[in-house]
């Protein structure tokens, strides 16, 4: 039993959909001398590699990957007359592009960025009602992310005043117009709703 080598023990598959019966073929053929046997071994692996694809083998673009694959799984130290020009090494792994982290302070931290870009397309906007409903949404979403916030209940005045200082005067509402008790629902007394009601259907009857 303790002559028994498990594939824990190997080495890394670079290619596992191929099995490692198809890597050892590959690690033989590096080590053939001669350029012409190694080329002939070359070619029965590719089509080893093809059969397990039989509905792909003919296709031209998948038999440049067989060769792409091959070339991997040698370490592209297989030395043999390749019918395709290959991937390059370096473009196997490349190294991700840094993102770029948005510049600029949140002026209110609890409502986010994106109230404050909302903000800019509404100031951008011609007056009108898709404007206006546009508005009423912000404010209610605003109203939201202050209470989560503060857990406390916030006057419809504050967030009017928030959007007249996000728009640099630009936008001056009144209550009325954003008629906030149709479109907004606190998140704290949702909350405590749906748990009355699940107390209620957890109620054991007797």
């Amino acid at each position: 039993m303790s002559s028994m080598k498990y594939n824990t023990q190997e080495k890394n598959l670079p290619m596992p959909e191929y099995g490692r019966a198809v890597q050892k073929m590959v690690d033989h053929a590096i080590t053939i001398e001669d350029r012409a046997e190694r080329q002939r071994c070359a070619n029965t692996i590719i089509a080893v590699m093809g059969n397990m694809y039989p509905q792909l083998r003919d296709v031209a673009v998948f038999n440049h990957k067989l060769w792409d694959h091959l070339a991997i799984m040698s370490d592209f130290k297989l030395d043999i007359d390749y019918p395709y020009e290959l991937v390059a090494p370096e473009t196997l792994h490349p190294t991700p592009q840094r993102l770029p982290y948005p510049k600029g302070g949140i002026r209110y931290r609890h409502y986010g960025r994106c109230i404050e870009e909302m903000m800019k397309k509404a100031c951008d906007m011609p007056d009108g009602e898709e404007r206006n409903e546009l508005l009423r949404l912000i404010a209610a979403q605003m109203k939201k992310e202050y209470v989560l916030w503060n857990k406390e209940s916030v006057e419809d005045s504050k967030i009017i005043e928030d959007i007249r200082e996000y728009s640099n005067g630009q936008i001056c509402l009144k209550e009325e117009q954003l008629n906030l008790g149709v479109y907004y629902r606190a998140p704290m007394q949702q909350y405590k709703h749906n748990g009355k009601n699940q107390k209620k259907k957890n109620k054991k009857k007797y």
